[in-house]
């Protein structure tokens, strides 16, 4: 009787296993113009064709898989979204070499193109996978959120997976939603070796089967056999803390084990949640399990028939909340400031507020805003929050330059700002803090007293002020200039000399150019112009007199 029961079980699944070779799937696929960003050092489109040739190799040949594509026509257009390969068997060929001729250049429509490809897949009559790899948000104001709810309610049996591509984990939340909502996966990939895992577990392997809900009928009169699972796995931050639960910052990559007991051939199964259940054949396994891609544990279990397993995974770790600010009194984070944090062997940087999980002990901090530079250390216990504020002293000046004490203000591109310590060193020499181009800009500076100099044509002057922590001021240099306006009709070379000869009687030539006509930023004074010409004509000169604060033209001729 029992081996009637079994059988009728295994009828079950087999029907099951037609249904999911019957499933049609579509690939959305991000052309934007951002992935043409680097992943150490390889753009992320290049990634992509690569991993998908990759992973298109091992799609089953009855599986019905189409492409659909946003981005790659068009650089501003929202409605730059194609279904280049309609669903159908055998179609990874012709799908990784179109792949292969993108050239991303648009907009992120992804909300918009995943709908496109559940209409067409008729998601409303059929079941219907879509698998989202996007390495951007939506840019084209539309709520994949909302869109999640749409399809699950109207869809027969409809799920998208998600594919975060270098996301963080603050963008990875915005888009997964759209997974979460129609009961899909949404994965996490930093790298090439992450979307190998996130593209075999969505499209290479087979989807996850929604388990019927009416009994299986048996053949005879006894109680079906109900299997569930054989594995429990969860994941804690500290011994006998609670668990991680539903949270997608945990990796689980499931091997078997070799006679050694080390992890043999390539993982069996992909997971990204902090506890699950599973079943896996009898036999021994190793599981390696990464926490934000940071902190790594191997846990070995044993699969028995009829027992059920629980690996369970301590990280003993904390998570870390560093808020960078110029000033205590500050009430949130200054988004400008770098944040590297350190901990073990792995280091990062994060812009503005920084979350993470941390390896209990110490946290290694550097901040900076600018040329402001604060180190600092923080401990973390195992299962704890850590809240800490990362002080970086700093304020921000708004440069500006006058052409006279109190007079006309000097709006060029040109000119060049940069702060510099009030004091030399032994040297003779100032400690620079940072510099930038054109009056209106600002420059962020550490607190104390430093120095601001300006650059522009044959002036340089400076101004000393002081800044406090979170402070914003104005500084306004004097250059104590005017403007002298050449043209020399004919002229081959024009060249600015100081009128004034030196105690052996030279005169020093301030400027060489060449051209017919030349404007230059000079110190008030006397100067001689002179023009060059090709050919036996002699050189011309005039006289010019430069006066702060205004102009002066001179023609040579």
């Amino acid at each position: 009787m029992r081996f009637s029961s079994i059988f009728a079980f295994g009828l079950f699944i087999l029907s099951s296993t037609f249904a999911q070779a019957a499933e049609r799937t579509i690939v959305v696929l991000d052309a934007s113009g951002s992935m043409w960003g680097q992943i150490d050092g390889r753009s992320k489109i290049e990634i992509a064709r690569e991993t998908l040739g990759t992973v298109l190799q091992s799609v089953p040949k009855d599986t019905e898989l189409g492409l659909m594509v946003y981005g790659h026509r068009d650089k501003g257009s929202c409605s730059d979204i194609q279904l280049v390969v309609p669903p159908a068997a055998g179609t990874g060929q012709e799908i990784a070499d179109f792949v292969n001729t993108i050239t991303p250049k648009g907009k992120t429509p992804l909300t918009q193109s995943v709908r496109e490809a559940a209409d067409a897949l008729k998601y409303t009559e059929e079941k219907a996978t879509v698998v989202l790899l996007t390495d951007g948000l939506e840019t084209c104001e539309a709520d994949p959120c909302a869109l999640a709810a749409e399809l699950e309610s109207k869809g027969v049996d409809f799920t998208a997976h998600v594919v975060g591509f270098g996301l963080t984990q603050e963008e990875g939340k915005q888009v997964a939603c759209l997974a979460e909502g129609t009961g899909g996966q949404y994965f996490q990939a930093s790298d090439a070796e992450q979307l190998v895992a996130a593209l075999a577990a969505t499209v290479a392997a087979p989807p996850v089967v929604k388990q019927r809900t009416e009994p299986v009928e048996p053949v005879e009169a006894v109680e079906p056999v109900k299997l569930e699972y054989n594995a429990m796995l969860d994941s804690t931050l500290s011994e006998g803390g609670p668990s991680l639960g539903d949270i997608n910052d945990v990796q689980w990559k499931i091997f078997k084990a070799g006679a050694d007991g080390q992890p043999e051939g390539d993982y069996i199964a992909l997971e990204y949640k902090g506890a699950y259940t599973a079943t896996y054949p009898a036999g021994k396994y190793i599981a390696e399990v990464i926490l934000n891609n940071t902190i790594e544990r191997k846990v070995p279990f044993e699969i028995k028939d009829g027992e059920v397993v629980k690996p369970l995974v301590n990280f003993d770790a904390g998570s870390v909340i560093i808020t960078p600010k110029r000033t205590p009194q500050d009430t949130e984070a200054d988004a400008s400031a770098a944040v590297e944090i350190g901990f073990d062997d792995y280091s990062t940087t994060y812009y503005g507020t920084a979350k993470f999980y941390a390896a209990a002990g110490s946290v290694r901090l550097k901040g900076t805003i600018g040329p402001a530079i604060v180190e600092d250390t923080v401990t973390v216990k195992a299962g704890e929050t850590v809240e800490h504020d990362l002080v970086i002293g700093s304020g921000v000046i708004d440069n500006k330059a006058v052409y006279s004490d109190g007079g006309l203000p000097v709006e060029s591109s040109a000119i060049f700002f940069e702060i510099v310590s009030a004091t030399k060193d032994i040297n003779g020499e100032r400690k620079r803090y940072g510099s930038t181009y054109g009056t209106g800009t600002k420059l962020d500076t550490p607190i104390g007293d430093f120095i601001l100099v300006a650059r522009l044509g044959e002036v340089q002057a400076e101004t000393p002020f002081s800044i406090k922590a979170g402070e914003r001021k104005d500084v306004t240099v004097n250059l104590n200039a005017g403007v002298l306006a050449i043209t020399a009709p004919g002229a081959d070379k024009i060249e600015i000399i100081a009128a004034k000869k030196d105690i052996q009687g030279k005169q020093d030539v301030l400027v060489t150019t060449y051209g017919v006509e030349y404007t230059e930023t000079l110190p008030p004074g006397d100067y001689i112009v002179r023009a060059s010409y090709t050919g036996d004509v002699a050189p011309k000169e005039a006289p010019a007199t430069v006066k702060a604060a205004e102009r002066t033209e001179v023609t040579v001729q």
